[in-house]
């Protein structure tokens, strides 16, 4: 009894061991990221602010771009958002929608609003896709960079190949169509390819913001606006925390494996070197930059990706647990199949930094992270369950656990207000404050219970979107 009783002893301190060093390693990992970030958020803006765009906007030598908007079911908000999309501030670039076969009045919508016809446009297709019933122009000269690509349904990756096949720039911006640009943001992505010093930049992306609330008029963010509702609120805070404090670390690491796919450029050619967007996984923004990368190191050509901390897009987040549920479960199918595919890389020095530290950090922060937490609390609640629980050691660390997420949530905060201070009423940052405090007990249990339901869907099969309901920006 008295063997059992010491052997027990010590899987219950193994355990706690475990579970605080992970909780450390992940805590000091977010630590050394925020450091990174905040180095290379002050040398951008210090760079920058003498930047003027209105050159570039002028310039003959400003990178040509095909923005290709993919639309499946988007009748809430399509106009809006197409209308975003023409009105930017550039000159030598085309909109590309694709209607992927949705079951909405997206086209109609679009036939109505943009005057279109059916047009002759020839396509050459270097990457096979679902059949395109019809290209249509408008006929108004207003309209005339306006290409709309009406096929089949085949999903997200599908319609994103199609209108690889259709652009006729070198460069290539892919956009969700429920999203709204800022007017300079293509000139803001434009520059890294200009300034690619003997490495070719293959793909760059800016920060993605959460538009719920905020008041668009005639494709234009007027008012920005705190949500109302705490699901999408924290998701502000969440997206304050992965953009200015997680990608900008990777950016200056040369390490990113994430262009969201809300907002991303690329190197066309190089895209369709690596076979274009994988229609046989959900998670094809992610899995065509890791391909991307890939091929570069494997062929020994230098590259580079690059990474803007601008807020440039703004988008749509889920107000209610159903369609948020499907979105990260989703996500979660996609870091799985992204991470399957190229196992390869990982801990593979031929490599380099992408292999030894990149793909290792996203498989045990993001893809096992939900899974650890969870038989961590399983276990926690059996030595309840037994009388075997260390209350002094379990408070302590939940009260570890909760200060962290609560100072890291306020260091996003922080950086938004001394850089871009978007959100300039004080009601709005009061609100986003006490986000922080409530998000550990409300936001982080959802998300984890979200990603539990991503790895049984992967098990399963389960394949596709699903049903993501839109419900439309606020208009002035």
């Amino acid at each position: 009894m008295t063997f059992l009783s010491d052997e027990l002893l010590f899987f219950i301190d193994l355990y706690l061991n475990l579970i605080l060093g992970y909780a450390i390693l992940i805590m000091s990992s977010y630590l050394i990221l925020a450091y990174l970030s905040a180095k290379e958020l002050r040398s951008y803006l210090r760079k920058n602010s003498f930047v003027d765009y209105d050159v570039l906007l002028t310039s003959e030598f400003a990178p040509k771009l095909s923005l290709i908007a993919p639309a499946y079911n988007e009748g809430f908000t399509i106009e809006e958002n197409v209308k975003s999309l023409l009105s930017l501030n550039y000159n030598n670039y085309q909109v590309i929608v694709v209607n992927d076969g949705s079951k909405d009045d997206s086209m109609e919508i679009l036939i109505n609003t943009y005057d279109l016809v059916l047009t002759d446009l020839e396509v050459h297709s270097k990457i096979e896709t679902k059949k395109i019933k019809g290209l249509y122009r408008s006929r108004n000269a207003a309209f005339k960079k306006l290409i709309v690509v009406d096929k089949e349904n085949g999903g997200k990756a599908d319609a994103l190949n199609a209108g690889l096949n259709i652009a006729e720039y070198p460069y290539v911006v892919c956009i969700d169509v429920d999203c709204i640009l800022d007017k300079d943001s293509l000139l803001k992505l434009a520059k890294p390819f200009l300034e690619s010093y003997g490495k070719r930049i293959i793909a760059t992306g800016g920060v993605v913001r959460i538009a719920n609330q905020c008041v668009i008029k005639n494709g234009r963010m007027v008012e920005v606006n705190v949500p109302d509702r705490m699901l999408s609120r924290i998701q502000v805070l969440e997206y304050l925390r992965a953009f200015l404090l997680g990608r900008m670390a990777w950016g200056r690491l040369d390490g990113l494996l994430l262009i969201s796919g809300a907002f991303g450029a690329f190197d066309k050619e190089i895209a369709l070197l690596a076979g274009g967007y994988s229609t046989k996984t959900v998670g094809e923004d992610m899995e065509l930059v890791v391909r991307m990368r890939r091929y570069m190191l494997e062929n020994k050509l230098p590259y580079s990706v690059s990474y803007i901390p601008d807020p440039l897009c703004w988008t749509e987040a889920p107000e209610d647990f159903k369609i948020f549920k499907k979105q990260r479960s989703r996500w979660m199918r996609g870091t799985i199949e992204t991470l399957s595919f190229h196992k390869k890389m990982c801990l593979n020095p031929k490599y380099k930094l992408l292999g030894m530290i990149s793909i290792p950090y996203w498989t045990l922060f993001e893809f096992l992270a939900p899974g650890i937490e969870f038989i961590g609390v399983v276990t926690t609640l059996v030595f309840l369950v037994l009388g075997l629980l260390n209350w002094h050691f379990f408070f302590l660390l939940v009260l570890f656990v909760y200060t962290f997420s609560i100072f890291f949530s306020v260091i996003a905060l922080y950086c938004e207000e001394r850089t871009y201070h978007k959100y300039p009423k004080q009601a709005d940052f009061l609100k986003l404050l006490l986000a922080a405090f409530i998000e550990p007990f409300y936001f982080h249990p959802l998300t984890v219970y979200a990603a539990l339901v991503g790895y049984k869907d992967k098990i399963k099969g389960t394949s596709g979107w699903g049903e993501m309901t839109r419900k439309g920006f606020t208009k002035k």
